[in-house]
């Protein structure tokens, strides 16, 4: 054994000597729902916070019998490291190993593995939001919809038709009903029933470029908000959303990015339970140094939590944020002290009776998962002390009362 699984291996135990309650398995029946109290989330009556990593690629994964105990492995790891939300993808339109296959016709065998992964992360008390559609082209995406439409006779401009053509919002309605409504071939259990998941999100990272007013994706997340509710009110809801303001208050977004969002009016729809932001200074601020990226971290975070305390007042998540070994000058300390940086602001505000009840890292793996990372893999076996922070603010946010 290699000197730094040896220290792996030390630390965890000296975490169940502690008597660190999460390293335990939470039975999957003993779940109720997780609720929304104005700007905090309670769970049996009491405040309830999240510390929680991003793993996309779960159903894929799962779909295949080759590849499915690395599901099992990522939740039981979570498990032991306190983690309570997993962020996952409920959808894969067209291409390989496509869930929805075309409009309305799905893969049984895909399904079986969204099934898997939703009856795994039950016995290993971890929650799941589960992702709708994909603003990107990854996994199908809108373009895909859009691509779907046409090709039965739609005369559509661009990929953000998605939002406003009734054709490509009927297939959308349609997959989330067929998603809301499948009973778990595993668990007997319908997934609008089932308190393993903790919320559902419309989309991945929504943009709608083409309507700078936001009009557009407005209309969308009040149709759709109310759909998902109609089929499904046990659970909570969220956009997707990366924080971007509207056209208002343009001067908080980093500079250049105009998404056709807004992070106010879109969290104020009604169904919608909670608020979202991500994180990618890297990717945002590209011609900034270290110590601008780090000043613009600070204040976007800062700035969503305000607005979350004192506009919305429901609760927000950092539900992406990562640091890519690909960065210039990446060094694992590196990455450790930024977890550590989004971490206290989170703690900060779950401390202080904020709406900031916790974050999700992009992304954790497993080892053997060869040319599935993109930089910001979290692999808990080669960097023990990432894993170690990341336990630590699982413990401290147990801890919180």
């Amino acid at each position: 054994m290699g000197f730094q699984n040896w220290v792996l291996l030390i630390f965890m135990i000296t975490l169940v000597i502690a008597g660190y309650g999460n390293c335990r398995v939470i039975p999957h029946h003993n779940y109720n729902f997780v609720q929304r109290n104005g700007s905090h989330f309670v769970l049996n009556g009491k405040p309830h916070y999240i510390n929680g990593f991003n793993a996309y690629w779960l159903m894929y994964m799962a779909s295949d019998p080759s590849t499915s105990s690395k599901v099992t492995a990522s939740f039981q790891q979570a498990s032991q490291y306190g983690l309570n939300v997993a962020r996952t993808w409920a959808f894969n339109d067209g291409g390989d190993r496509a869930l929805q296959i075309s409009p309305g016709s799905y893969d049984e065998n895909v399904f079986k593995g969204l099934d898997f992964v939703i009856s795994e992360a039950g016995k290993n008390g971890v929650r799941l939001i589960l992702s709708l559609v994909n603003n990107w082209n990854d996994y199908g995406g809108k373009k895909k919809y859009v691509e779907w439409a046409r090709e039965r006779g739609q005369n559509l401009n661009n990929d953000d038709d998605f939002y406003t053509n009734p054709v490509v919002k009927q297939y959308y309605k349609n997959h989330v009903n067929t998603v809301l409504t499948r009973k778990n071939t595993i668990t007997g259990i319908l997934y609008k029933d089932d308190p393993t998941i903790f919320a559902w999100e419309l989309m991945n990272e929504p943009r709608c470029q083409s309507d700078a007013s936001g009009k557009s994706f407005e209309d969308w997340v009040g149709e759709m908000g109310a759909y998902v509710k109609s089929i499904d009110s046990k659970h909570l809801l969220e956009v997707g959303l990366e924080g971007f303001y509207g056209e208002s208050m343009q001067q908080n977004n980093p500079a250049g990015v105009q998404a056709g969002t807004d992070f106010i009016s879109n969290n104020q729809v009604p169904e919608i339970d909670f608020s979202t932001i991500h994180l990618y200074p890297d990717q945002w601020l590209t011609n900034s140094n270290e110590t601008a990226q780090e000043l613009f971290v600070d204040k976007w975070v800062e700035a969503h939590i305000e607005d979350s305390n004192n506009v919305l007042r429901k609760p927000i998540l950092v539900t992406e944020f990562g640091k890519s070994t690909k960065s210039p000058g990446y060094k694992v300390e590196k990455r450790n002290s930024y977890f550590e940086k989004i971490y206290k602001l989170v703690y900060d505000s779950c401390s202080s009776g904020g709406s900031c009840v916790g974050g999700l890292f992009w992304q954790l793996m497993v080892p053997g998962m060869d040319g599935y990372g993109d930089g910001y893999e979290v692999i808990f076996q080669e960097t023990p002390s990432t894993a170690h922070v990341i336990a630590l603010q699982s413990h401290r946010m147990a801890n919180l009362k």
